[in-house]
């Protein structure tokens, strides 16, 4: 069985041809430019695939896609694509392969998912973490729970919206209604914001992290900032969870150890029980991969999940 695994995200959609081993066949990935690009975005991926490995080949279909969504309906809202609200997304690749499953979960669950199943073990079952939550810090804060090795995705599909823990109650409010939530102060455009206000002139994330590298004050601040939020998130699932592995991956954990280090010395200043002293925080080994080797999973496990 060969999967169509697709990967909707923030700022780019990707696909890939995925086999039962994890070998990869074909992947394609293509920017979003704008919202109202998403249908046209949608066809190109696939079609890039579908060029290289024939439509008949393709036994089903894995989606990893921004929320909200609704995975019994197969439709999905993502925040930054207004015009996606209740779009039937499953129906829409369904047509793509007519007769074959289609199988729907968050980005970051597949995330989660793929590192659980190709990633730091490097696909040995008997190195897989029992309790894992992945991460995606990026243009927002998602997270998915692979539990037992099962993906926990929760009564209606979106339990793992970690960013949406309150960090700060007194905080910056949130595009998803709450105040103070740990993509207000730890995504890419909510550190931008904040080194803003306190000074720095810089364009975007990556040049706040460029900032970060070589010392600027504003920047490293910037980054112990996001990390101190992101540990207090990391600490309450772990304590509700009991979790031994937390993966992070996205646009911002790119910028590695001037990201890594604070959180993990925030982690072990801040974890007070003796179980949670036993987490490892790991960047993620799949890259940009991570959420296509999950949505493939949703079809190639779907037996064991």
């Amino acid at each position: 069985m060969t999967v169509l695994a697709v990967d909707i995200g923030g700022t780019k959609f990707a696909a890939a041809a995925v086999a039962p081993d994890g070998e990869m066949l074909a992947r394609a990935e293509v920017p979003l430019r704008g919202p109202e690009s998403a249908g046209r975005t949608l066809s190109e991926v696939v079609r890039r695939i579908t060029e290289r490995v024939a439509p008949g080949r393709l036994d089903g279909i894995g989606i990893g896609s921004a929320g909200p969504l609704d995975p019994r309906r197969g439709t999905v809202s993502p925040v930054n694509i207004p015009a996606w609200r209740d779009f039937p997304l499953v129906d829409a690749l369904g047509e793509t392969l007519p007769g074959r499953p289609v199988r729907l979960a968050g980005d970051a669950q597949c995330m989660a998912l793929g590192e659980w199943w190709r990633g730091l073990t490097d696909g040995d079952p008997a190195a897989r973490s029992r309790a894992m939550l992945g991460m995606v810090v990026s243009t927002g804060v998602g997270g998915g729970f692979v539990l037992d090795g099962v993906p926990y995705v929760g009564p209606t599909g979106n339990a793992g919206h970690i960013g949406h823990i309150t960090v700060d109650p007194g905080g910056d409010p949130c595009p998803c209604g709450g105040v103070g939530c740990v993509e207000t102060v730890a995504s890419g455009p909510g550190m931008v914001r904040w080194a803003a206000a306190n000074g720095w002139t810089g364009a975007d994330a990556r040049a706040l992290a460029a900032d970060a590298r070589v010392g600027h004050p504003t920047a490293v601040r910037a980054f112990r900032r996001a990390a101190g939020a992101l540990a207090t998130a990391v600490l309450t699932a772990s304590a509700l969870f009991d979790l031994d592995h937390v993966v992070i991956g996205g646009g911002v954990a790119a910028a590695g150890p001037i990201l890594f280090d604070p959180l993990r010395q925030a982690i072990e200043r801040d974890a007070g029980l003796g179980f949670l002293r036993r987490l490892r925080v790991d960047p993620t080994s799949l890259g940009r991969d991570a959420g296509l080797f999950g949505a493939a999973a949703l079809v190639l496990l779907q037996d064991s999940l």
